[in-house]
């Protein structure tokens, strides 16, 4: 059943006091109500005390990236494994910033997806098109070969992924999708979805989400939700787009 999910990713970012503070508030702050939930995903070394702030909460917590190895000689991975030890639900997968500068390629997303999946985690999985892509007009060819190598490896678990459209063009730039943009590729990916029996996936849109603009796409028919960047970092903002 398609719920309505807004995750916050705070990147590099964070300190234990800031941390203590955000995740107090919005603890405090967030009331949940049916299908609709929200999550952070956070550095590693501060997931120790991401669970022990939010235990208890309704607030999920994940990671940001995950190995797709379970074990073994690759110094400075975390696998999936390890997540699930410090109570993680998601695993951030195939974020534009990790495609862009730590080379993970379409093989190696679809590889971390099954991972994270292997270990019990809810994968968040990353496509996107950069601004030349989008100018050069092959937008829903980059996002559906994208998605393609992550359904090719997941098979029949395609319904439990989480499945986030994030236009490179629009990450941390201030400018955004239009509701309509955003809601074309969206159709499009849900269409991909439905063909491997997982119509009912949650489709989130990340890039430049702010309160201001949050309920025009998440009113738009197949937008389940956000992956929010720098907005996450601000309780009060974070909430004001989870109540959009």
């Amino acid at each position: 059943m398609r719920g309505k999910l807004v995750v916050g990713n705070w990147k590099m970012n964070g300190g234990l006091a800031a941390n203590a503070a955000l995740l107090s508030e919005l603890a405090a702050g967030w009331k949940p109500s049916p299908g609709r939930a929200i999550a952070v995903c956070v550095p590693y070394p501060y997931l120790a005390q991401v669970a022990a702030v939010l235990a208890g909460s309704p607030i999920a917590w994940g990671a940001q990236d995950v190995s797709e190895h379970a074990s073994g000689a690759y110094t400075g991975e975390v696998s999936a494994g390890m997540l699930a030890e410090f109570g993680c639900r998601h695993a951030i997968v195939g974020h534009s910033e990790r495609r862009q500068h730590y080379g993970d390629t379409d093989a190696i997303v679809a590889a971390k997806v099954v991972a994270a999946l292997a270990a019990g985690l809810t994968p968040i999985a990353c496509v996107g098109e950069t601004l030349a892509e989008r100018d050069a007009g092959v937008t829903m060819s980059v996002v559906l070969r994208q998605l393609d190598a992550i359904l090719a490896a997941v098979g029949a678990n395609a319904a439990k992924l989480v499945v986030a459209y994030e236009p490179v063009w629009a990450i941390g730039t201030g400018r955004t999708a239009s509701p309509e943009e955003a809601q074309a590729v969206h159709a499009a990916l849900r269409a991909r979805l439905a063909k491997n029996g997982a119509a009912e996936v949650a489709l989130l849109y990340g890039g430049s989400v702010k309160a201001d603009n949050a309920k025009s796409l998440f009113a738009m028919a197949d937008i389940d939700g956000g992956l929010i960047g720098g907005a996450s970092l601000k309780a009060a903002e974070f909430l004001a787009i989870a109540r959009s």
